[in-house]
């Protein structure tokens, strides 16, 4: 399991691309707008007359998108929201219909690696892993407060980590000495709980940090709200396409764009999840569990049937 990294080019650019149908004048909702590096693509295709609205609950990389897609030729509208709140956003754009929207559920480059962020073990810093500085709760603050089962739960629900309650129980022995604070510190615990265990070429902290970071930023809930709203704000033509990275996000995905075909809502585009070349992932090895799935929403009644896979 990865940490969700796009290296530093956007993951699946080309297929995402055909997917949404990105043509001249549309109207696209981006949201998971990140540094940019998708929506400098999108907006480079809806010319003058075409609208892009960036969304990102990460106010640093927002801004840093700002800056980077001034020279676009659509109009550009920026949000620091949480694409959960994707309806408040088109409320306050006043744009009546939206034509695609694109979510990547990926962590950036730079929220790996700038330590500030606390979501690396390779860098030594406060457990924080808030991408929104407006939440109030880190990442010390559930590791030091949850219960031994909660802990257990978390672990395996957010990232399959077979070893769950071994490091559930090993972080609630070390707490009770003195608080959990450091990056460091937690991996070193996490290391120590699964000594000896078989691991598949990762380190065996991985995926408690990506679980906690998970939970700290609710992710999984946030994508059930954006795929609710999805299916309430739904247009005659409109296309959606999620890039997920991890298990429990792509059942979620699959299983409402499958729940929307079998309720006549439209059409699943992806028979199956579209993956990265091999030359993708040989040049972002980070893109490697990438998963694509699209989804048309009916334009007229007549629809065609069809099971995806």
């Amino acid at each position: 399991m990865d940490n969700h990294d796009h290296g530093h080019q956007p993951v699946l650019l080309a297929e995402t691309i055909t997917i949404l149908n990105i043509e001249e004048s549309r109207t696209v909702v981006d949201c998971t707008t990140g540094r940019g590096g998708h929506a400098q693509a999108i907006g480079a295709r809806l010319g003058p007359s075409g609208n892009l609205i960036c969304i990102d609950t990460d106010d640093r990389n927002l801004q840093y998108a700002k800056e980077r897609l001034t020279s676009l030729p659509c109009h550009r509208r920026f949000f620091h929201a949480n694409f959960s709140q994707l309806q408040d956003v088109l409320r306050a754009t006043e744009i009546s219909g939206v034509d695609a929207i694109l979510a990547d559920l990926g962590v950036s480059t730079n929220q790996i690696t700038t330590g500030d962020y606390g979501l690396s073990f390779s860098n030594e810093s406060h457990l924080d892993m808030r991408l929104d500085q407006r939440s109030h709760t880190t990442a010390a603050h559930l590791i030091n407060r949850m219960t031994e089962s909660d802990l257990a739960d978390m672990l395996f629900r957010n990232a399959d980590e077979r070893y769950s309650r071994r490091i559930a129980r090993t972080i609630i022995e070390r707490r009770k000495a003195k608080p959990i604070e450091s990056t460091g510190e937690l991996a070193q615990i996490v290391r120590s709980a699964v000594k000896g265990a078989p691991r598949e070429g990762i380190d065996s902290a991985t995926r408690t940090f990506q679980a906690l970071r998970m939970e700290v930023n609710h992710e999984l809930p946030a994508l059930s709200a954006l795929l609710s709203a999805v299916a309430t704000i739904r247009q005659p033509g409109m296309r959606i396409a999620i890039i997920s990275f991890h298990s429990g996000e792509d059942r979620l995905v699959k299983q409402a764009m499958r729940q929307w075909q079998a309720d006549g809502m439209g059409n699943v585009l992806t028979k199956k999840p579209v993956t990265p070349s091999d030359a993708e992932i040989y040049a972002n090895p980070r893109s490697r569990s990438a998963k694509l799935r699209g989804f048309e929403f009916a334009v007229g009644t007549a629809l065609t049937t069809g099971t995806p896979q």
